[in-house]
């Protein structure tokens, strides 16, 4: 409607507001200012879409939004997503919920902001569950409608007709909706990242090896586990605690359990002598035997989980006890953070927990608002906390929501398919969030060894024994593959450094989806699909998701092999790539067949890259530490990239304290290649001792 009243929240971003809606909204609940300078900085950007298209209408009960969709617009985004990577033609129910197995929309992390292939992104600000119909209902009075098909007859019938609109609805008489423009989908990620305060820079050793104990180890079992890695000389900088830790658990009081951990400081202490992070589990359900509980009693909800108290974390009062008593018991005796579980609620498993959608809470909240918004409520206490002692955090959250991409936290999830945890990464990639496709458990070595090889590429690199008491030395006849992928991850930490510093300062996911990559948007023209019965009855597939291959930083395409495979197609967006291993080159702009043994995940390189890369340290090196790097440039085009130098661990880059060194190669005169890195200035103390060129320009096809 040519009457809506937009205007302009940001450099190429519009916002609307019609009705009311509730004031207790995913931006309310996080509160950041945009990264204004830097949204300005951008190639600007005009209203991406026909606003006259656009259409409002506010009910008493309900809001519905209509926006226009084009016949070969793809939709991505809308939260974590492990089904499904495009959503055009289907209907998405966006519910926090834990371990969905359906394709609804329903997720530990349901984010009601879409991006199109064409370039735009629209968000709901809202705390409400939002339906969004993504081209899956065509309208009475749609310019479509009397495309009418006879099945019996014409081939080109299909089950989900072609529709011309998105429609959203949200269960409140109001929206705040908002627009961000392109003019590429990046440029809309990037808008909506930098609106939210930009991208999480987490500290260095939480790009680490991490590794999870069972579930109730003392401290001495947990010792002598975290010193099995340093004898074995596995890298590991963070060890989890799971809920044996608590002196009960489920619902949980957040205190240490005597007997097991007698002295949690000195615990906390000699851990870190080691080398170690300590990361600790729980959830938001607090145990009767817990010391804040009758404190936080007249602050809860009118419903319990395992009979513990859901506390309103709207309420400042609330907060406050919360984060006092992580702040006495955990922060200051040098815990490092938390695994922040069960924070989403269950009604698609074989068991029930939750509180409804009518309960009711303290501050006037429903049940629905605050599931919705839990998550996020929680990652924001904990990292406010972390920041008010001037160190950075870096966990683990099983839900979250909109406006998320400044929170230092990873999803995970307790589903354990191999293919989705990698379609879980690309789908993150486009709403500001991060997943780890940790590594539990496997049917075999082979399985053992690629879910290695894609976790050592994630945000998060993770072996989780908290069930089945697995190491990364589990399977014997693989452990020299599985170290060698874990010493690399160890060796790319001031790549992704950089990547993650580019997210921070810049919107641009550190891990992302090739629909972000120019060119990248569909599979290579020309490849065939052969039809199943399900196709046969409701109509063919017209193209093949790119979902099982991703982007690490600007450089790195990662094309995972899953068991039972030692080859697979890859896309290489256009120009030349290398292989990173064998350097072999490739020409892009087409799919093409790659074999790789077990020891290796094929990784390519563009041509021209540099990929800082560090000794495969124990530990990742703490403030002050200065380590050599190696300087490895990809074939013979000239290069030129950005490396992120700070003191990896507290916040003083928010107020100037860090550099970017540029590191450039061009030819010489007599055709050569050579490297130089920017000074960093004498007054500044540098993370990099030594820099040495290494040069792979290897020329076969």
């Amino acid at each position: 409607m040519a009457n809506l009243k937009w205007e302009q929240a940001a450099p190429g971003i519009w916002k609307v507001q019609e009705g009311e809606s509730s004031p207790l909204s995913a931006m309310s609940v996080m509160g950041k200012a945009p990264k204004s300078t830097t949204l300005e900085a951008m190639t600007a950007a005009a209203f991406p879409v026909d606003a006259n298209q656009i259409s409002v209408k506010v009910t008493p009960r309900q809001t519905i939004v209509t926006l226009p969709l084009e016949r070969e617009e793809s939709l991505y985004g809308l939260g974590l997503q492990l089904l499904k990577l495009n959503h055009r033609g289907r209907t998405r129910y966006l519910r926090v919920n834990s371990d969905p197995k359906q394709d609804t929309g329903e997720t530990h992390a349901p984010v009601p902001f879409y991006v199109s292939s064409r370039g735009y992104g629209v968000m709901v600000n809202t705390s409400r569950i939002v339906s969004i119909y993504c081209g899956s209902a065509v309208r009475a009075d749609s310019g479509l409608s009397g495309d009418a098909k006879d099945r019996n007859s014409d081939r080109t019938w299909k089950a989900t007709p072609v529709s011309d609109t998105v429609e959203i609805v949200i269960n409140e008489p109001g929206v705040e909706l908002f627009v961000f423009g392109g003019p590429t989908p990046l440029d809309a990620v990037r808008r909506y990242n930098l609106f939210h305060g930009g991208g999480a820079l987490p500290p260095k050793w939480g790009l680490g090896f991490w590794h999870r104990v069972p579930k109730s180890y003392s401290d001495q079992e947990v010792m002598n586990e975290a010193m099995a890695f340093r004898e074995r000389g596995f890298p590991c900088d963070v060890i989890g605690l799971e809920p044996g830790w608590h002196s009960k658990s489920y619902p949980v009081t957040y205190e240490w359990h005597k007997e097991k951990f007698p002295d949690p400081a000195g615990f906390v202490k000699g851990m870190a002598e080691q080398g170690f992070q300590i990361n600790l589990w729980e959830h938001p359900y607090v145990s009767p035997d817990a010391r804040i509980y009758e404190a936080l009693e007249p602050l809860s909800g009118s419903h319990t989980v395992w009979h513990g108290l859901v506390p309103d974390y709207t309420l400042p009062e609330a907060r406050d006890i919360y984060m006092k008593q992580h702040e006495t018991d955990h922060v200051d005796i040098g815990v490092s953070g938390y695994k922040l579980d069960e924070c989403d609620g269950s009604e698609l498993t074989r068991n029930s927990w939750i509180y409804p959608a009518h309960a009711q809470f303290p501050s006037g909240a429903d049940g629905e608002q605050i599931r919705q918004l839990y998550g996020l409520m929680i990652q924001k206490m904990t990292d406010e906390l972390y920041r008010s002692k001037n160190r950075r955090t870096y966990g683990l959250a099983r839900a979250s929501s909109s406006a998320a991409s400044s929170l230092p936290y990873v999803l995970y999830s307790d589903l354990y398919d191999h293919r989705q945890f990698v379609r879980g990464m690309c789908s993150s990639s486009f709403s500001g969030l991060l997943w780890t496709p940790e590594v539990r458990k496997a049917k075999n070595a082979e399985d053992w060894v690629r879910r290695m090889q894609v976790v050592c590429f994630s945000p998060l690199a993770m072996v989780n024994a908290w069930a089945d008491g697995t190491k990364p030395w589990s399977f014997p006849e693989v452990e020299t593959i599985v170290k060698k992928y874990i010493d690399l991850r160890m060796r790319l930490i001031p790549y992704l450094y950089s990547a993650f510093a580019q997210y921070c300062f810049e919107g641009v996911p550190p891990i992302r989806a090739m629909q972000l990559e120019a060119g990248s948007v569909r599979a290579a023209e020309g490849q065939e699909h052969t039809l199943d019965s399900t196709d046969f009855a409701y109509g063919g597939v017209s193209e093949t998701e790119v979902d099982d291959q991703f982007m690490v930083g600007d450089s790195l395409l990662v094309a995972p092999l899953f068991e039972g495979e030692s080859e697979r197609d890859v896309y290489l967006p256009a120009g030349v790539w290398y292989d990173f291993e064998t350097h072999e080159r490739w020409e892009g702009g087409r799919t093409i067949r790659v074999s790789a043994g077990l020891d290796r995940i094929p990784v390519f390189v563009k041509d021209g890259a540099i990929i800082p890369m560090m000794p495969a340290l124990q530990h990742a090196p703490k403030a002050g530490e200065a380590v050599e790097l190696e300087l490895h440039h990809y074939g013979t085009a000239p290069g030129r990239s950005q490396l992120f130098d700070d003191d990896g661990e507290s916040f003083a880059y928010e107020s100037g304290g860090y550099r970017w060194r540029t590191l450039e190669v061009k030819k010489t005169a007599d055709g050569t290649l050579s490297g130089t890195v920017s000074d960093a200035g004498d007054d500044w103390r540098s993370a990099y001792s030594t820099f040495t060129w290494v040069f792979h320009n290897r020329q076969v096809q």
